[in-house]
């Protein structure tokens, strides 16, 4: 029987196409408040901090949820975890569209940075386990397929609602129609989420081996429900003995979780370290600086969700096949050149206005649009398959929440540290916006050899044999492994 008649392509695509639609949430909203910061600092009267804060703040609740998304999905289980972010979601989009002071317009998007941090962690790490080896980077793709998708229709939405609308209307009520926007999808994610199948990994955890065997056998054909239920038990077996031995085995002390979580912790670190989010939260910004036309540069940034949709695609049908490790060296290259072109010609753009500053401004664009195609192609969707696979089974809802956690400090620290940078009278004055860029490029050289030195290829590996890949990339030898986990292997 070929790899695909093993199982049933259709019905795991259709779980995490539904799965995926935490994901699309996550991209609306991280990237609704592009085109909403310029209203909301002049309704809020918000200085350079300010409007990083407004922007950067919702990485606070992301490091939150994220955080917690492992507690919660090990008590929960995954389903009804994504089924509490669908909700946080929707609690976010309607407070924040009506606050009228900024404190709660804080809270508010902190609740929805909780939702984006539990649905990033949690809706991967489902994917993840429901998903056969040989379609999980696939599989785990539409995941960011979901979140680029979502960034675009925002980008749409934000661009049609200020196209022709005053900037008194925009200061006023704009801004509240673009947050707002976001109940839509949100009902729609917690209607559907509750078709899916709880995950056969976490049915076997809690002793439900009928419900997994169940799932499972509409995932697999043949005699493989019965053999993938066999793996899990056994991977997970080493759980139980560290709970029957004292907690002999603890992560403090496990060098094998340390050195895993690290190699998690950067990866995720340096997806974000290369400024992506800085072309998704403040496109409109950079460019409506160097262009001096609002209109144009919210236009202009919709292409830039575009072309990170195609990539994604594109990254998503290559990753199984190509592998991660040499996409993700690809990417980091092909970054690299994308931010030094936008970084020369926003240094050219001191001076320039109307048209020529227009035409500048596209110029700035096709370096963006080449960053986001090779960053599409490989860190947006191989980041996101690496953490959630890397990890083995006794350590992934501890690791993931770890790594995705590590994700948003990052986050948040660009987020509020860029507009200081860009808003830099000495910066500004000798670099026209450019260093910036500089710093996110030399950051991409940093992820190529770091993914050269420590991550092993992970295409194709079960997730019952990635402690053993992992362990290839580093000096720990074998007798510093667990005894207990020498012993479930055995």
């Amino acid at each position: 029987m070929t790899p695909q008649g093993r199982y049933n392509i259709k019905y795991v695509l259709l779980i995490c196409a539904v799965s995926a639609l935490g994901g699309l949430l996550f991209g609306y909203d991280t990237a609704v408040i592009s085109g909403a910061i310029g209203p909301i600092k002049s309704y809020f009267g918000l200085d350079a901090f300010g409007v990083g804060w407004a922007v950067s703040n919702v990485a606070i609740g992301c490091i939150v949820g994220a955080f917690a998304a492992g507690t919660i999905a090990g008590k929960l289980g995954r389903k009804k975890a994504l089924l509490l972010a669908a909700l946080l979601f929707t609690v976010s989009a309607i407070g924040s569209a009506l606050v009228d002071t900024f404190f709660w317009f804080i809270v508010y998007r902190l609740i929805g940075g909780v939702a984006v941090g539990l649905a990033s962690a949690v809706s991967p790490m489902y994917m993840s386990e429901v998903s056969p080896k040989d379609m999980r980077g696939r599989a785990i793709g539409m995941q960011n397929f979901a979140i680029v998708f979502g960034q675009v229709v925002i980008f749409s939405i934000n661009y049609l609602i200020a196209k022709g609308a005053t900037e008194a209307w925009l200061v006023d009520m704009g801004w509240r129609v673009m947050l707002g926007s976001e109940v839509i999808p949100c009902l729609l994610f917690c209607l559907v989420v509750s078709f899916i199948p709880e995950s056969p990994r976490w049915n076997v955890m809690q002793g439900n081996d009928a419900a997994a065997l169940a799932t499972l056998r509409r995932i697999y054909n043949g005699p493989y429900p019965e053999k993938v239920l066999k793996e899990i038990k056994l991977s997970l077996n080493q759980r139980r003995l560290e709970q029957q031995q004292k907690r002999k085995l603890n992560y403090r002390n496990d060098r094998v979780f340390w050195f895993i979580a690290f190699v998690g912790c950067m990866i995720a670190i340096l997806q974000q370290a290369t400024g992506v989010n800085v072309m998704m939260y403040f496109a409109p910004v950079v460019l409506e600086q160097a262009t001096g036309n609002n209109e144009a540069a919210l236009f202009m940034t919709i292409w830039i969700g575009v072309i990170q949709l195609i990539g994604t695609s594109i990254g998503a049908f290559l990753m199984d096949r190509v592998g991660r490790v040499p996409l993700l060296r690809i990417g980091a290259i092909g970054s690299t050149a994308g931010l030094l072109v936008t970084s020369y010609f926003l240094y050219q753009s001191a001076d320039l206005s109307g048209a020529e500053a227009v035409r500048n401004g596209y110029f700035i664009l096709s370096g963006m649009l080449l960053f986001m195609l090779f960053f599409a192609v490989s860190w947006a969707v191989g980041a996101w398959v690496v953490i959630s696979e890397i990890f083995p089974n006794r350590m992934r809802s501890e690791g993931m929440s770890l790594a995705v956690s590590a994700m948003w400090v990052s986050n948040f620290i660009i987020g509020l540290g860029f507009p200081l940078m860009n808003g830099n009278a000495f910066l500004l004055e000798h670099f026209h916006g450019a260093f910036p860029m500089w710093l996110f490029a030399g950051c991409c050289v940093l992820a190529y050899f770091f993914v050269t030195r420590f991550l092993p290829e992970t295409k194709g590996v079960p997730l019952e044999q990635m402690e053993e890949t992992m362990l290839t990339k580093t000096n720990l030898e074998a007798r510093e492994v667990p005894v207990e986990m020498a012993r479930a292997n055995g």
